[in-house]
Formats: C-alpha cells, structure tokens, sequence
C-alpha cells in the first residue's frame, strides 16, 4: 500500500494559524488522547469516537477518517503561505502520538512536499514510537504541566513520570524543542511551581525557549455540548497582570521566556 492511502481519524483542518509554531501553519488535529487535562479545550478530540456534539445549537458530527492523500491535497493549498512565512503543518489533537501509524506518513508526506512540520504534544507515549515521529519532526512543542507527579495526575488523570523521562529523551536526540506550561489557577500558577517547571526545562540539553499559556474558559460551551461537566466553571481566564509574575519567576531559569505562543 502506497503510504499516502494510510488511515488516521482526525476531528478538524485549522488553517491561517500564527500560534502554533513557526510562521503560517496549517493545524491537524487528531482523535484520541490519553489524558483528560481538566482545563482542555478541545474535549471532543480526548476520545478516539466518532461523537456528536451539540456546537451553536445544532448537532455536528466531531470527527472522520482521512486517507494522508486527502489531508495533503487540502496542506497544499497553502503552499505560498509556509514558503513567505517559514511555516508548515502542525500535528495536534487530542494526542497526535497515539496514531503513530497516520502521523508519521502524514509528517512524512509534508518532508517529501519540502513543508516544514511541528507537533504539540503531551509527551505521553513509548519513547520507541516517538523516536519514529522525529525522524519527520522540523519542530516540537511539548507541555510540561507539573513537576508533582500526585497533582499531575489529579488534575490530568496521569502520573507525569513518562512524561518527564520523554522530554529529556527528546532533547537529548537533538530536536528542536520548546516547553509549555498551560498555567492553571489552583494546580500551578505559584511561582515557586513555575520555577521549578522552568529549572526542569533548563536542565534539558538544547531547550533554549519556554512558553507560558495562561489559563482560558474557550473550550467551556464544548463541554456543555458533549454532555460533560466543565470542572473548573468557577474560576475566570487569567489575566495577563496574574501571568507576568511567574514570567519573571520562569526567566530565573535563563531560558527565554514569553507569554503565550
């Protein structure tokens, strides 16, 4: 079988994207994950089925199987803008990992088409078969939630030990790597817990950025749509006066710092 006819389920094809690596991205974003992040704001792509989920008052079908061959007919598209802006497609999900079989041809296809690649993950896989991913990898973007593996997986539903042994795996094969902190009221947004994310961060060898993700309610009328109770309701979006102290408490680490991206 041609590679370009393998099988991935996907749950949405965003395009025009500046926040999700370098430059104009197209983003992928694939079915299935195996944590379940309280403050995750794209619940409808946590379960690998094909749901329904009410969006705008109307039914709407969340997710469809794909051949590579049809996603890259629609990547192509935008061809004139990765080549103006130095950008590319970006894997997302859900966890673009669990589809290992999809993702690699799909990242695959995008090197043969000379298109830049990035993946945002969780990290939360065998290191064998992310080893695979890299081969196919220009970018990584991975989150670093906790450094408490107990509150990890409270707030998470998994433990953070692979997830920690990962990140120094993939930094120490070379990729270009940059860590995410979402930062969540009532489970990191202490400064002393940045800091010690960021010093966990920097004492990976070539991670050189850091990006903090302040905490936002956008995936919250997903939730009510799926049939599933938003946890954390009560709290507000952080603002970005709330976030500039932990800027400054991650920059202690000598890593280079920003708000967002």
């Amino acid at each position: 079988m041609d590679y370009l006819d393998t099988k991935g389920r996907i749950f949405d094809i965003q395009k025009y994207s500046i926040h999700d690596g370098p430059g104009i991205r197209t983003i992928v974003f694939l079915k299935g994950c195996s944590l379940r992040c309280r403050w995750c704001c794209n619940p409808e792509g946590q379960q690998y089925e094909i749901q329904n989920m009410l969006f705008g008052g109307k039914e709407k079908v969340v997710g469809r199987d794909v051949t590579v061959r049809e996603v890259m007919e629609e990547i192509r598209k935008d061809m004139p803008y990765y080549m103006r802006s130095g950008g590319g497609v970006t894997l997302s999900g859900g966890e673009a990992l669990l589809q290992p079989a999809f993702g690699i041809a799909l990242l695959r296809a995008c090197h043969d088409a000379g298109i830049n690649t990035a993946i945002e993950t969780t990290g939360y896989q065998k290191f064998e078969i992310i080893a695979d991913y890299l081969k196919h990898l220009d970018y990584v973007m991975m989150d670093i939630k906790h450094m408490d593996s107990q509150k990890h997986k409270a707030f998470t539903s998994q433990p953070n030990e692979l997830i920690l042994e990962n990140a120094r795996r993939i930094a120490e094969s070379g990729a270009d790597l940059t860590i995410r902190i979402p930062v969540i009221p009532g489970f990191n947004d202490t400064e002393a817990e940045i800091s010690a994310i960021a010093a966990f961060a920097a004492s990976l060898p070539n991670v050189r950025h850091l990006h903090l993700l302040p905490y936002h309610r956008m995936g919250e009328d997903k939730y009510k749509g799926l049939g599933r109770e938003y946890t954390l309701a009560g709290i507000p979006p952080m603002e970005l006066s709330q976030a500039e102290p932990l800027l400054k408490a991650a920059q202690k680490s000598g890593l280079i710092c920003q708000i967002g991206g």
